[in-house]
């Protein structure tokens, strides 16, 4: 698995063979491959995302330079409780009512978070912040130049753009949304996540060593592999 999924660590392969029905310990996983860890937040800090993850969702922007030096801007929302990314878009020119727009999609009827975690940038002032009032959010913003506060769309930001985007060629906003569509299906679908007990966000079941050989399938042009058991 560390050789077929380029930029897995010790956790995620961990959490593939759980849902295989293999037994091991991170610590023996880590003896091959060690992840980098990253300094944790402040007490406090975490206090507050542990408590509000039910109802907490935050955003940022990845930028994303195509081949022929074009520059898109990738909004990405993201659900705490599950790690589900509840809406994405891409565009050329990312402003104030094209993002507040974005919100009213992501969030449809009664379907708004209690709290919305986002940085300072000037993209979220004047009209966005009226939309997010409208829809009955507290915005909470991280402190200037501190991205540790706002981790888990970090992860996810940091995670697409090394996992898959740093390995292909992006020839155009058309071809950049087919790549974030197949990645988001898989990490919906496959990627195990620490905080949720090494499963995915889509639940996956536990498959027992009886229910047959382990097979590998490619996943977003075999830059991933979803492992399943299949009986003979």
């Amino acid at each position: 698995m560390a050789t077929e999924n380029l930029g897995w660590g010790a956790p995620r392969i961990q959490g593939e063979l759980l849902e295989l029905g293999i037994h091991i310990s991170q610590r023996t996983v880590s003896l091959h491959l060690m992840p980098h860890r990253r300094k944790p937040p402040s007490q406090t800090w975490r206090t507050f995302l542990a408590n509000h993850a039910g109802t907490l969702a935050c955003i940022d922007f990845l930028t994303v330079l195509s081949a022929t030096f074009r520059v898109f801007s990738v909004f990405l929302v993201l659900s705490v409780d599950r790690r589900r990314v509840v809406h994405w878009n891409v565009t050329s020119g990312a402003s104030v009512e094209w993002t507040a727009q974005q919100i009213v999609e992501a969030f449809p009827e009664d379907t708004a978070p209690r709290y919305l975690l986002r940085d300072r940038d000037g993209v979220y002032a004047g009209a966005f912040s009226k939309r997010i009032s409208g829809l009955g959010i507290r915005e909470v913003r991280t402190a200037p130049h501190s991205p540790w506060q706002n981790p888990f769309v970090e992860r996810l930001v940091g995670s697409v753009r090394h996992d898959c985007l740093d390995n292909v060629i992006v020839l155009g906003e058309a071809r950049l949304r087919e790549i974030l569509k197949s990645d988001f299906a898989y990490y919906h679908r496959a990627s195990t996540h620490l905080s949720l007990a090494k499963d995915a966000p889509e639940r996956r079941p536990v498959q027992a060593p009886s229910a047959g050989q382990i097979v590998a399938f490619p996943e977003v042009g075999g830059l991933h592999h979803l492992y399943e058991r299949r009986a003979a």
